[in-house]
């Protein structure tokens, strides 16, 4: 650790093993655990909470100050699971008094110039590709795949496994186990492949798909393909967090696509 060409605050907390390299700065108020690296010309400012075995890449801003009007300067956070790999030039600005934190999950890869705005919340194994930007009090579940150079609306939900394509603007919830892509964001088929990889059984993954099939594709409201679905689909737990996901929606979800579905949609 080059610590004269740093400025590192005595007051930091860093676990053991953490490298930083020449030419970041590290505030006070920072807690970095075992084993992280912090690469050259980062800047990790007051409320940063980073897990162990880390890495953050030059140009990196954590847990800065919230780009929000309505922020008084209260105290809040900026927290980022173990194994989560930031890529240059991220910015992830800390919470408000709305939620005091914003968190990002643990094994998450954030692509180079990713935003993660005031009080968003990142679960685990999820890919944020280069250049997507998420807008304040985003929920984004596990294992989620966001395209690049995406932008997402504040108070947007993302469902589990879910995979939404490059350059999408995402203006309603996107319900989980699902493809999204075009323009306007639609629904294009289930996320199976990324299932299979997850070790999903092909009866789970056929009862999700039974399921979408009657939301999407049989001219039902949501309110009655929800009922078709409870009465038709056998009791499980990706079942029930899909109806819970879908009647929880306060922003409504995506709607399905008119056009052609790949054949890769199909299982």
């Amino acid at each position: 650790m080059l610590k004269e060409l740093n400025v590192i605050h005595p007051e930091a907390r860093l676990g053991n093993n953490v490298t930083v390299e020449p030419f970041s700065t590290i505030s006070a108020d920072v807690e970095i655990g075992d084993g992280t690296w912090i690469g050259p010309n980062v800047t990790i400012m007051d409320g940063a909470r980073i897990g162990s075995n880390c890495k953050i890449f030059p140009g990196a801003v954590i847990s800065g100050i919230p780009q929000d009007l309505k922020f008084k300067g209260e105290k809040s956070t900026a927290e980022i699971g173990d194994n989560t790999v930031i890529r240059e030039c991220v910015t992830v600005n800390r919470g408000t008094a709305s939620k005091g934190k914003t968190v990002i999950g643990k094994n998450c890869l954030i692509m180079a110039y990713v935003h993660v705005a005031h009080d968003c919340s990142i679960g685990d194994y999820c890919i944020l590709v280069n250049n997507v930007g998420l807008a304040g009090e985003v929920e984004v579940e596990e294992f989620v795949i966001i395209g690049g150079m995406s932008a997402v609306h504040q108070f947007s939900k993302i469902g589990a496994h879910s995979m939404i394509g490059g350059t999408s603007k995402i203006r309603k919830d996107v319900p989980p186990f699902i493809k999204a892509s075009k323009d306007p964001l639609s629904y294009v088929g289930i996320n199976s492949i990324g299932l299979r990889r997850r070790n999903f059984t092909n009866e789970m993954i056929y009862n999700i798909n039974d399921a979408y099939r009657i939301i999407y594709q049989q001219g039902l409201n949501t309110s009655n393909a929800l009922k078709k679905v409870e009465e038709t689909i056998p009791a499980s737990p990706e079942r029930d967090k899909i109806i819970n996901f879908i009647r929880n929606s306060e922003r409504g979800i995506v709607k399905g696509w008119t056009g052609e579905i790949g054949d890769d949609d199909e299982l």
